[in-house]
């Protein structure tokens, strides 16, 4: 029974980097050992314990066999004969396939150490075709350490362009789509994500809408921009949609299975958009100010106000940037319509409505209109 430290953890230390997560892979131990030894099982697919003391993944050492389509299409063998380069030998990248032994001796039968050298993110076999995941993956790496001067070898781009071809990429889950995407909005340089995704033909599969020349250097541009500003998950992926028109941009925000923070705000820039761009900056339309904001429904959500002043800021162009200016003074003129000054006059019911959407027009009015 030997343990070992394996993928990011070796990998981020031999890039100077700090180690936030540990994994590690048992050889040669059953899971009646692991329970024994007070380890507790988690998961259902294959053998993973949680440390007594650390609570950190050990998994026992395993081969996976291609057996269907997407991501849940491999059968799973785990035993104590499973070698540990055997194991290593499954995983996606050189660069996650190196080891440590526990008295710090490093285990790289496929030259991860090189790649990381060569800043080369290179596939360890053939067996990467067989996931279509491990494309969002490895652009998702790529995003992650761009800023390093890391990119995709040649030979891996190949491989990928071909599993795109050959439809591997349609069978992925939305689910997995979802957790890829998000977490690589927040990686070191997002928009190599998209790109090494456009460059091996996945992302007119996924997200067509963006695979234009123009559409797709827009969002760029405004997902650099909001990255810029580490905005949030939300205001990150309302602004990669930004170039799509309100039924498109939930149509895709849905098929991707956002969440609906994400999915609400992405609607509301859509919406938001085309109604600031035909705002006169000499004479703004009171009506159409107070419309928007009622969508935004700016009263009570006054945090998601801010941040679609934030994703607009960021997909604008410079000349349409003026144009926030009526928006902004519109919410604080109307913002300060005081209900319950109308309830002592008598107002209440529709009534109450009226009189407030009304006095908020007059001030919006008053604010923006001189």
């Amino acid at each position: 029974m030997q343990t070992y430290l394996v993928g990011g953890a070796v990998r981020d230390k031999l890039l100077g980097l700090r180690v936030k997560d540990r994994d590690w892979v048992v050889v040669g131990a059953t899971p009646k050992q692991m329970l024994a030894k007070g380890f507790t099982q988690v998961g259902s697919d294959f053998p993973v314990f949680l440390h007594p003391k650390t609570h950190e993944e050990y998994a026992l050492a395993r081969t996976e066999r291609k057996q269907g389509h997407g991501y849940h299409g491999f059968s799973v063998y785990s035993a104590p004969d499973v070698t540990l380069e055997e194991d290593l030998l499954r995983r996606d990248l050189t660069i996650n396939a190196m080891a440590r032994s526990e008295e710090g001796e490093l285990t790289d039968p496929f030259n991860g150490r090189k790649d990381l050298e060569a800043r080369e993110l290179r596939h360890v076999s053939e067996a990467f075709k067989e996931d279509p995941l491990r494309i969002l993956r490895t652009a998702r790496f790529a995003a992650r350490f761009q800023p390093l001067g890391f990119s995709v070898c040649t030979d891996t781009m190949i491989l990928m362009r071909t599993m795109v071809a050959e439809g591997e990429v349609e069978h992925l889950v939305a689910e997995r789509v979802w957790q890829e995407t998000q977490r690589a909005i927040h990686e070191q340089s997002p928009c190599t994500f998209f790109q090494v995704l456009r460059d091996c033909n996945a992302l007119a599969v996924l997200v067509p809408e963006l695979n234009p020349d123009t559409e797709f250097n827009a969002a760029m541009k405004a997902l650099q921009r909001i990255h810029a500003l580490k905005g949030s998950t939300a205001e990150r992926f309302a602004a990669l949609l930004c170039t799509l028109d309100e039924p498109a941009c939930m149509a895709r925000a849905k098929a991707l299975k956002a969440p609906n923070d994400c999915q609400q705000l992405a609607r509301l820039i859509a919406a938001s958009i085309p109604v600031i761009r035909q705002l006169d900056p000499s004479q703004p339309d009171a009506s159409a100010l107070l419309q928007l904001l009622e969508k935004v429904d700016v009263w009570r959500r006054p945090e998601r106000f801010a941040q679609l002043v934030n994703v607009l800021e960021c997909t604008l162009s410079n000349s349409d940037q003026a144009l926030l200016t009526p928006l902004k003074n519109a919410a604080d003129a109307a913002s300060g319509v005081d209900p319950q000054a109308l309830i002592s006059q008598g107002f209440a019911g529709k009534e109450l409505g009226s009189a407030i959407r009304a006095e908020r027009l007059a001030r919006i009015s008053q604010a923006v209109c001189r």
